[in-house]
């Protein structure tokens, strides 16, 4: 197995481009994955992995690590290349720290509306021009908790490969089915599909809990800062809201969306 010990060696350079800038993420279709967990849910997500690089005393307390170890751990496929790197090289690129030794690259998928392939009586999340890594990883964590059909992207502001967008998904950004879009290409293969649309928004709105999440919906989220545009709201079948007793009147995006998606789901009797 090849060995890197030099933090200067050109695949190094590359991995180091890959976690910083969403330019070099986009131009290769290549992102980072870190951890053992994250690894393992970009497998069953689909996600086909071009490289992973082990450091054998983080990832089995060795000084050496066999190909066929690494892949019966992590069910990484034959066909990718593991190489083994030395901690100063794998501390200068692990995200975080208290992960297993295994830095994966993996290839991007092209989350196109039309790659997506929902059931009937689908449960859709939308999150609109979300801009913080942190918010749009902790809304695929509760898309995933929820066991959404779909998470659709509309007009994102945020690189679904950012380091920080796996790491504060615990992953999930990965198993969710997800595609980016424009509001208004949204919003239309929404009506193509005769899913409901349902606008969170404190405008014009009805108590989420009286709306019916039974037939195929989704529950369009915006910011904290800025909401849902009109070209959403005017698109969807009805505004809900979470009535609220306190002084402030919102909340994190993530927490919202839980609200919504688990009451649709209450509804459909889980």
């Amino acid at each position: 197995m090849k060995h890197i010990t030099s933090p200067h060696n050109a695949l190094i350079r590359q991995a180091e481009q890959l976690q910083r800038k969403s330019k070099a993420r986009k131009k290769e279709q290549l992102f980072l994955i870190e951890g053992a967990r994250e690894i393992t849910l970009a497998i069953k997500g689909g996600y086909q992995l071009h490289t992973l690089l082990v450091c054998p005393e983080i990832f089995n307390q060795q000084e050496q690590v066999s190909k066929e170890f690494v892949q019966a751990q992590l069910g990484v496929s034959k066909d990718v290349e593991i190489i083994s790197v030395s901690i100063e090289v794998y501390e200068k690129l692990a995200y975080r720290s208290g992960t297993e030794g295994c830095i994966a690259f993996a290839k991007a998928k092209t989350l196109q509306l039309t790659d997506l392939n929902l059931p009937n009586n689908a449960l859709v999340l939308v999150a609109q021009s979300i801009e913080k890594p942190g918010n749009l990883g902790a809304l695929l964590r509760t898309a995933d908790a929820a066991a959404v059909d779909a998470v659709l992207l509309a007009d994102p502001k945020c690189d679904l490969y950012n380091p920080n967008v796996i790491r504060s998904s615990v992953g999930c950004a990965l198993t969710v089915p997800i595609a980016n879009a424009s509001t208004c290409e949204v919003c239309e293969f929404l009506r193509m599909k005769e899913i409901d649309l349902y606008a969170a928004t404190l405008q014009t709105s009805i108590p989420y809990h009286t709306a019916s999440f039974k037939n195929s919906s989704a529950i369009a989220v915006g910011t904290e800062a800025t909401g849902l545009t009109d070209e959403m709201r005017d698109a969807a079948k009805a505004n809900i809201i979470i009535p609220m007793s306190g002084e402030i009147d919102s909340m994190n995006v993530s927490v919202s969306a839980a609200i919504l998606l688990f009451e649709a789901k209450r509804q459909r009797d889980f």
